[in-house]
């Protein structure tokens, strides 16, 4: 018998876990509250691990998809002194594949493939243990009723609460997102100063990324210490407004690595908000959950990697496994427990040494890379 399995959400984790099953020939319900795969802008660029990310492409047969439209030369990586002394400077050998960089929205389009995802069905409520099965209420007023039911569907889960009342808490690190456009052809010294992947700065309690997309597109991320409502006297919405912030934060670091701040067009405020390390929740017959619904932890690269392994590998337990839907998900939330606190813990420490005191600590969590 084939159980009724609804997925809610339609990111990594989501994705890679209805591709997984849709290759098994199993049946599965995507729900996504987008209205369309292009409603919002997918995000930045991911780098996908050898073990995790790939390892999850690899059971969904789409590894030689991904190897044809993924950056490996992305990998490399440039460490600033904030007064634009170069500190680190590394890039990686022609066969190395260990972590290629991959557009969000690539990556979107090849899990997609020949997915019916169901967009705008925002989900308001998931209900377990209704009789038929577990109930799934939706903004538009319709009511499905699923044997399993898998959130996949990021930091504020309407799903989580099925299964868990704890809530995200804020790490007291926000970070500002901008972009630059035509990069290349517009800001060539930029360009040089990015290289092919990445640069990174750390200073007292802040720190800046900017890492090439495709296409000629950079995004520059900020990090730094601060309330959660450190913006009260600032509009957000005014670009020029947070341009002028974020010149007066960073104030004395090199020219070039500020005028990543002055061509920047929108600005985007992302606080970052966590779950404890140890998360887990008693289980729930008929709903579990995968990615930052189940462990959310600071953005330092685990976490699509690991919601995505996560996606593939309950896929593949339910299509090859025995038939007790109930079991292999039970057996599929412990190890999952396990992993997660242990890149939880290490995600976390990261963030303290990256957006710290004393930049040194950040600059000691790359001594495996070359110095300049």
């Amino acid at each position: 018998m084939r159980h009724r399995i609804a997925v809610v959400g339609c990111g990594p984790a989501g994705l890679t876990f209805a591709r997984v099953l849709h290759r098994h020939g199993y049946p599965v319900t995507v729900l996504e509250r987008d209205p369309a795969p292009d409603a919002r802008p997918p995000g930045g660029t991911l780098d996908l691990h050898e073990g995790l990310g790939q390892r999850a492409l690899d059971k969904a047969g789409l590894l030689t998809d991904f190897q044809a439209v993924s950056r490996p030369e992305g990998q490399a990586m440039r460490i600033l002194d904030t007064d634009g002394t170069v500190l680190r400077d590394w890039r990686p050998a022609p066969e190395d594949r260990s972590n290629p960089e991959i557009d969000r929205g690539q990556l979107r389009d090849l899990l997609l493939g020949p997915l019916a995802v169901q967009w705008g069905r925002g989900v308001t409520q998931v209900v377990p243990g209704s009789g038929e099965g577990v109930r799934v209420e939706g903004a538009d007023g319709r009511q499905e009723t699923f044997d399993l039911v898998v959130g996949a569907d990021g930091a504020w889960s309407r799903v989580r609460p099925a299964v868990s009342s704890v809530a995200p808490h804020y790490t007291g690190v926000t970070s500002i997102e901008t972009s630059i456009d035509d990069v290349d052809t517009r800001h060539p010294d930029l360009a040089r100063l990015i290289g092919d992947g990445s640069v990174a700065v750390y200073g007292v309690n802040r720190s800046l990324v900017a890492q090439r997309n495709s296409g000629g597109h950079v995004k520059v991320y900020t990090k730094f210490r601060a309330p959660l409502d450190w913006h009260a006297h600032l509009d957000l919405a005014d670009a020029e407004a947070v341009r002028a912030s974020l010149l007066t934060l960073f104030d004395g670091w090199a020219a070039p690595v500020l005028d990543l701040f002055r061509h920047g067009t929108a600005f985007v405020h992302r606080p970052f908000f966590v779950l404890p390390v140890s998360h887990t929740w008693t289980h729930v017959v008929g709903v579990t959950l995968l990615g930052d619904a189940a462990h959310l932890m600071p953005p330092l690269g685990a976490g699509a990697n690991l919601a995505m392994l996560e996606g593939a590998e309950l896929a593949e337990a339910i299509a090859t496994g025995p038939g007790d839907l109930d079991a292999t998900v039970r057996a599929f939330e412990e190890r999952m427990w396990e992993r997660a606190g242990r890149w939880a813990q290490i995600t976390t420490a990261g963030l303290e040494r990256l957006v710290s005191p004393d930049p040194a600590e950040a600059l000691a969590l790359f001594d495996h890379v070359q110095p300049a």
